[in-house]
């Protein structure tokens, strides 16, 4: 290979490597996951304060985003120590055995301005399951809100063992929804 070839084939390698999405640095503070059910009919939101994200996103080329996301289970906060201490047992996340729940992308597409198809894998209590869900991006100054929702059945998880498998004291339906500012 002649030196010009060399400089060339070094020059594109270092062009291609730059046009790569760098991953967005995820502001913490102000992002969130949550879930929403129902228990006895009535709606219940709880949060979960303990995750981390990461998303590889260019808006001028979102098939070639990538986000993941992992959550501890035990950070999960229905606002009350009993009830939070309550779903860290084997019926419900069981903590112990599985302290991770978590989300990766495998196709992102855009369907209209600022909107987009997500595709990926959640495994929830050791289980997994593809799973697809409309988000949206909205830029706000330097940064940018990455929002959505998953419905999921918490039963396919197994998420609710026992006498909570009674979807008349809690509903199958969860919905997972998230809020993530990133820049």
């Amino acid at each position: 290979m002649t030196r010009p070839t060399r400089h060339l084939l070094a020059l594109l390698a270092l062009c291609a490597s730059a046009a790569l999405a760098a991953p967005l640095k995820i502001d913490s503070a102000k992002s969130t996951v949550s879930a929403t059910f129902r228990q006895m009919g009535v709606p219940v939101d709880a949060k979960f304060n303990r995750f981390a994200a990461q998303v590889d996103y260019d808006a001028a080329k979102p098939e070639n985003a990538r986000a993941s996301v992992d959550i501890e289970v035990a950070s999960f906060d229905l606002g009350d120590p009993d009830y939070n201490s309550e779903v860290r047992k084997k019926e419900w996340f069981n903590a112990a055995q599985f302290p991770k729940a978590g989300f990766t992308s495998t196709k992102i597409r855009a369907t209209g301005p600022g909107k987009l198809e997500v595709s990926g894998k959640l495994t929830l209590k050791g289980k997994s399951a593809d799973v697809s869900f409309p988000m949206t991006v909205k830029k706000d100054g330097n940064a940018q809100w990455f929002e959505g929702s998953l419905p999921i059945r918490r039963l396919a998880f197994g998420i609710g063992e026992g006498e909570w498998k009674d979807t008349s004291i809690v509903a199958d339906e969860v919905v997972i929804k998230f809020r993530v500012l990133a820049q």
